[in-house]
């Protein structure tokens, strides 16, 4: 037998059976009993039998709800059928319940639903709000607090302050108060009604907010004014221009008799039903929940060695791909560094210029190497040919290229700083310093003992070294982060070296630093020897490797040839295109590809993620547009393009034979690897996007869409002929995902028109329920908060009826504010017992560190493993 607090509704139902021992009048057919049932999914408990009176306007008001109600099911009341007696419906259940009468599971569910202040607008209480009250009214001679500050006052966001104006006239009409300023007295009765914890004290707030005219009743009108003000609140546009017809649906469901108003027990009924499917944690036994719980809660070792060791081991088995690579090329810089040192130090020059020239040629040869391997993680097909069709990925952290680029760039910087000052302030001085006698050994390298710096800077050496420097310093500053992602405001027209652009076309100077590098390497004071001149041998390779890649992409981007199919421009300012896939062009679900368009920069490439599916015949990218390039690039393609239908959105959906637009040429580079594309490892997915990041789990997730239409057409194959029949791509045979679990977490409302036709096609053929799909909009107050109340009770309306999720418009149920990250991974790993899960993310770096921890944690503490895979943007 399940909980009580499963599925626990009462409804009160009516009894007009003679046979029946509940009947109280034997000589009336039309006197009957009230009962009240408690109905639970294997049960029925009878809570109370007693003798009900209504005069004849009410049984014939009753007659007509039960005939209205058994047409469609409606929210808060059902009619219940028995063989064995004729039952009708007395009235809406919650017309005559007293608050005793209410589920323990739906009075919880319901004072979750109403809170005013939630935990983002930080309120904490009276003494908080009674602070802000002082600060707010210092500089007022009477003070009182203007209507207009109330919501800062109570501590409401500015986003609420339309919301916070209504809840103002709200308690204002309740009591009387015509005054746009309140006292601190007057401040207080209204907190101490909003943060009143009574249901009914909530309920009636509300109620209030939305009658306007104080006659008890609502209308549709005050519906629909109340309906837009949510909307508002919470950033959702598109249910804000559809208030009007949201809140004929309201009145249709709690006003079946049409009256023209609805009353405060119907909205109550509303309130009062809890969530109709099971949602995160809800689902879950609860016992082992609570064990698990229990499990992970951090438990501190007292022991400190013991607990050092502990931690060691765990860094260890979750980072041992990358130690292992960063102690050889540590070991390998230490081993150089300490060889050049001894050199140098059973040379001459060490009794002039002492351990300073041992550690600038120490340094000089650490460069050297650094400059040489810094090429390698950016060969971007060699990497990804090495992922795909060797072993190597199984010990090399092929996902952290650029990571490790990054790191020789910091030894580079080091190295170079290290060699220029160990020259310039110890090896030059002292070789000015030297006498005559001990200088001599000197005279076959540099020439006549020099009196000035002047003479070691004039040279082949000193110039081209000063230019390194000089080019080096401008790449690696335009790099970082704060350049490159343009957070660093200058003013015109310093401004244009921040932002990508600046970053990529600094970073392509470092042709001329390879360049003066082998010419300084060539050009050696204290080494004449060819063969001991070693910069070009460490730089040969790596060169030749790196430029036959670029020679590779740009004869590659001019053979595969796109034709744009179509473009649309989405809420978000998000750009779509649809191309031409080349011949040959093969690719898997996860990877990227670079994308260059002559109209806005011949020379620019940048990386997007591919969205379509293997088996697509087409290759789609969506792009946002925040940086300069994207910007144009939208620019460029919305002068092309026709405005759409005042319906619909997108700029243009083009693609039939009549359409003769001429598209700006776009060229395109790749596949290239990505963390994403090892999906296939796992048998059980996480997937997690945020905002454009989703881009990489829609190709996984259409992928996989695809895999299992070739499984139905192999089963109906194998059912008509008896015979299977084998699809070109296979990818149907290769098909392993058994539960993917794919989390959408964006800020705003129109980025669902993204993807909106793939989570219908979603919703209508799994059948086998492999994907289970979570939309958040975090621009909606979280679930419980009072702002989000009727938006969340437009969802179950629209939802239960039409199948139409109001939010996102699709048959996917959108949730509210963020996941509670924690309960995810609680849940996977209590339905996955024993199972190594693999967990996706691409979105913004500030998840990545709790995402990884989350998977650390329970990997450690569970028998379920999660592997976790980020790519940042």
């Amino acid at each position: 037998m399940k909980s009580p607090e499963d599925r626990h509704t009462d409804r009160e139902i009516t009894e007009n059976d003679n046979s029946s021992p509940l009947n109280t009048t034997t000589s009336n057919d039309d006197s009957y009993v009230e009962v009240t049932l408690d109905l639970r999914d294997d049960m029925v408990e009878v809570r109370s039998v007693q003798p009900a009176i209504e005069t004849k306007a009410e049984e014939s008001e009753l007659e007509a709800q039960a005939k209205s109600m058994q047409k469609k099911r409606s929210f808060g009341s059902s009619i219940v059928g028995n063989a064995s007696m004729r039952m009708r419906l007395k009235r809406l259940a919650s017309l005559k319940r007293h608050p005793a009468d209410r589920t323990s599971a739906a009075a919880q569910h319901a004072l979750k639903g109403l809170k005013f202040i939630s935990k983002a607008d930080g309120g904490s209480g009276w003494a908080a709000v009674e602070k802000r009250f002082d600060e707010l009214t210092a500089t007022s001679s009477d003070g009182l607090l203007p209507r207009a500050r109330f919501g800062e006052c109570i501590g409401m966001n500015r986003d609420s302050k339309e919301f916070a104006l209504e809840l103002f006239d709200a308690l204002a009409r309740r009591r009387n108060i015509t005054s746009d300023c309140i006292s601190r007295e007057q401040l207080k009765e209204f907190w101490d009604q909003i943060a009143n914890q009574s249901f009914d004290s909530r309920l009636q707030t509300f109620f209030d907010m939305v009658d306007k005219d104080a006659d008890g009743r609502l209308t549709e009108e005050e519906v629909k004014e109340i309906i837009s003000l949510s909307a508002s609140a919470n950033k959702l546009s598109n249910i804000q221009k559809q208030a009007e017809e949201y809140a004929a649906l309201i009145m249709e469901e709690l006003d079946p008799d049409n009256m023209g108003y609805i009353m405060l027990e119907n909205l109550e009924t509303l309130l009062l039903q809890g969530p109709n499917q099971p949602f995160e944690g809800r689902s879950l036994n609860r016992n082992l929940s609570h064990m698990l719980s229990i499990k992970l809660k951090p438990t501190l070792e007292p022991n400190p060695i013991k607990r050092w060791y502990k931690n060691l081991k765990y860094f260890l088995l979750d980072n041992w791909q990358r130690v292992w690579v960063l102690l050889l090329w540590i070991g390998v810089m230490a081993g150089l560094f300490a060889y050049k040192y001894v050199q140098y130090k059973n040379r001459a020059a060490f009794d002039v210029m002492g351990h300073c020239v041992c550690v600038a040629k120490g340094a000089a040869e650490i460069l050297k190497l650094n400059m040489a391997l810094i090429l390698l993680p950016v060969c971007r097909n060699t990497i990804t040919w090495l992922r795909n069709k060797t072993r190597l990925a199984a010990a090399v952290p092929f996902d952290d290229n650029l990571n490790f680029h990054k790191m020789m760039a910091v030894a580079i910087a080091i190295g170079v700083g290290i060699h220029v000052v160990a020259h310039m302030t110890c090896d030059f001085p002292r070789l000015l310093n030297a006498s005559p006698e001990k200088y001599k050994p000197m005279e076959p390298y540099f020439g006549h003992q020099p009196t000035n710096y002047w003479h070691f800077v004039k040279g082949v050496e000193g110039v081209s070294g000063i230019i390194m420097v000089v080019l080096m310093v401008i790449a690696f500053t335009l790099a970082t982060q704060r350049f490159r992602r343009n957070r660093i405001r200058l003013p015109r027209p310093l401004n244009k070296v921040t932002g990508f652009n600046a970053f990529w076309y600094s970073h392509h100077l470092f042709v001329i630093v390879y360049a003066l590098l082998i010419v300084h390497g060539v050009k050696l004071y204290l080494t004449k020897e060819w063969y001991k001149k070693t910069t070009w041998m460490y730089l040969a390779i790596p060169i030749i490797l790196y430029s036959g890649e670029r020679l590779l992409r740009a004869f590659r981007s001019s053979v595969k040839a796109v034709k744009i199919l179509k473009v649309a421009l989405y809420p978000g300012n998000v750009l779509t295109i649809h191309m031409s896939k080349p011949m040959g062009f093969k690719y898997k679900s996860g990877q990227y590809m670079f994308v260059n368009c002559a109209a806005v920069s011949p020379f620019e490439w940048h990386p997007f993620s591919i969205t379509s599916a293997p088996d697509d015949d087409y290759l789609s990218i969506h792009i946002r547009t925040v940086g300069d390039w994207t910007r144009k690039l939208k620019t460029v393609f919305s002068e092309v393009c026709q405005p759409p239908p005042t319906e619909r959105s997108g700029l243009l959906k083009a693609g039939s034979s009549r359409d003769t637009i001429n598209f700006p040429k776009v060229l395109i580079d790749g596949p290239y690897g990505a963390p994403a594309q090892d999906y296939k490892k796992y048998e059980v997915l996480l997937l997690v996007g945020l905002g454009i990041g989703a881009t990489p789990m829609i190709s996984i997730v259409k992928d996989i869409v695809n895999n299992m239409k070739a499984m139905e057409e192999e089963e109906y194959d194998l059912e008509s002929t008896g015979q299977k029949k084998r699809s070109g791509s296979g990818n149907g045979r290769n098909f392993k995902s058994k539960r993917v679990y794919f989390y959408w977490v964006t800020r705003e409302q129109g980025s669902f028109d993204w993807f909106k036709g793939l989570m219908n096609e979603l919703a209508e053929m799994d059948h086998l329920g492999v994907i289970e799909m979570h939309n958040y909009c975090t621009s909606v107050y979280e679930e419980g908060d009072a702002r989000s109340a009727l938006i969340a009770m437009l969802q179950s309306i629209n939802h239960a009826k039409n199948g139409v999720d109001i939010v996102s418009g699709t048959r996917v149920k959108t949730h509210f504010a963020r996941p509670n990250w924690r309960t995810v991974y609680k849940r996977i790993a209590l339905n996955h017992t024993n199972t190594r899960v693999g967990v996706f993310y691409c979105g913004a770096p500030a998840l990545t560190k709790e995402l990884r921890q989350l998977a650390l944690d329970f990997s450690r503490k569970t028998s379920t493993k999660f592997d976790f895979h980020k790519e940042n943007f």
